[in-house]
């Protein structure tokens, strides 16, 4: 007997970061000291207070039990304070935030619960390749808008066809944005607002690097622009603000029927989140955010770091805000995969070819921060050595 696939699940796009991985054990697998920048894995652990929190919660005999099923009040309340304290905004903990098993789940999810098939999802390029997912899973129909870096990688609406605006049902942004790292202005979203409004799109903010700006400033949360509740909604994820990649908590917080949408599809697909989970994550918001703080610090050391022996064979930069990414061009003559296999194969370093993050990435690579000197400067002196810079 034979089972195939559905025609649903035989129309998912290659999952780019598996392939990645695959390349790069293949690499180590043949003995080679492969220098690893090209993942989005945080390496840092997940401070022990949090894992204390956790300890203490599975011990637990009432966290053995069924999860309530949009989730325990007291994150949601600790979501909705650290909100207030971090950003200004304030949201019904009851109405206003669901519960996710990180945020991934979110966007792949919020196209099955607030689209129809056939409707048009608006999403960035270069972006997140995993918001095609969705696109996929919920047989709805993408209309792909260029970030440019003459235009600091924010969407231009004026850019926009006034047809593909018109036909738009929701629309996905991504700041501090993965892979570019660039940041939102106050402005931008100012004009966001006013797009959705003109044009009766929804709004999706993934702030996944909420957390982390590079230049010393917190990157600023969609929901703090006037009106931002009545279009749209931001998913937010605890993977990089704590280090906590593999516990899959997160939550989204804003329009209220969005957000009813979101709990009522995961009524049907899971139980929320393991309580113990939870409550290492109310622990985690209640905090007095030092340990983020230290964190956001060590990746603009880092930033730093390579920014510094990149420039020492000629590799400039884009100057990146926010994220823990460093987002590279490509010497002329080569794509960016072109580029990407030969680092691998013949400087045994790893790379992410921009290319996989949609043809806007084209020309770039994306870095990941997430290794310590002296292997920045050791993956750049390997580099040099190819001469591919002037």
């Amino acid at each position: 007997m034979k089972f195939p696939e559905s025609k649903v699940l035989q129309g998912l796009p290659t999952q780019f970061f598996a392939t990645l991985v695959n390349n790069v054990n293949a690499q180590i697998a043949a003995g080679v000291d492969v220098i690893n920048l090209g993942q989005g894995n945080p390496d840092q652990p997940t401070p022990a207070f949090i894992v204390q929190a956790m300890q203490k919660a599975t011990a637990k005999a009432e966290n053995h039990k069924y999860s309530l099923f949009r989730g325990m009040p007291s994150f949601k309340e600790a979501a909705a304070d650290f909100y207030q304290h971090e950003y200004g905004v304030q949201l019904d903990p009851e109405t206003e935030i669901a519960v996710l098993g990180g945020s991934k789940i979110g966007l792949v999810e919020l196209p099955l619960a607030l689209m129809n098939p056939g409707e048009t999802l608006l999403l960035p390029d270069p972006g997140y390749p995993d918001y095609l997912s969705g696109v996929a899973l919920a047989q709805v129909h993408l209309e792909l808008f260029r970030l440019r870096r003459e235009n600091n990688y924010l969407l231009d609406y004026q850019e926009l066809d006034p047809q593909v605006a018109a036909a738009a049902k929701y629309l996905y942004l991504n700041y501090p944005n993965n892979p570019t790292g660039a940041v939102a202005t106050a402005e931008f979203f100012r004009q966001t607002v006013d797009f959705a409004r003109e044009n009766q799109i929804g709004i999706v903010h993934d702030f996944a690097y909420g957390a982390l700006g590079a230049t010393g400033t917190k990157p600023r949360s969609f929901l703090q622009t006037p009106g931002a509740k009545e279009v749209g909604i931001e998913m937010y994820t605890l993977s990089k603000t704590y280090n906590m990649a593999g516990w899959r908590l997160g939550f989204a917080v804003g329009n209220p029927e969005m957000i009813e949408a979101l709990n009522l599809i995961q009524d049907h697909l899971f139980v929320s989140v393991f309580p113990a989970i939870q409550e290492a994550g109310v622990a985690a918001l209640e905090s007095d955010q030092k340990t983020v703080q230290k964190l956001a610090q060590l990746y603009q050391q880092r930033r730093a770091d390579f920014e510094k022996a990149a420039r020492q064979i000629g590799w400039e930069p884009y100057p990146s805000g926010g994220s823990f990414y460093a987002w590279m061009p490509v010497p002329e003559g080569y794509s960016s995969a072109e580029f990407s296999d030969l680092l691998l194969k013949e400087a045994g370093v790893a790379v992410a070819p921009g290319s996989g993050f949609g043809a806007g990435g084209e020309g770039y690579v994306r870095i990941g921060l997430l290794i310590d000197e002296p292997r920045f400067s050791e993956a750049c002196e390997r580099i040099g050595k190819l001469h591919l810079f002037a």
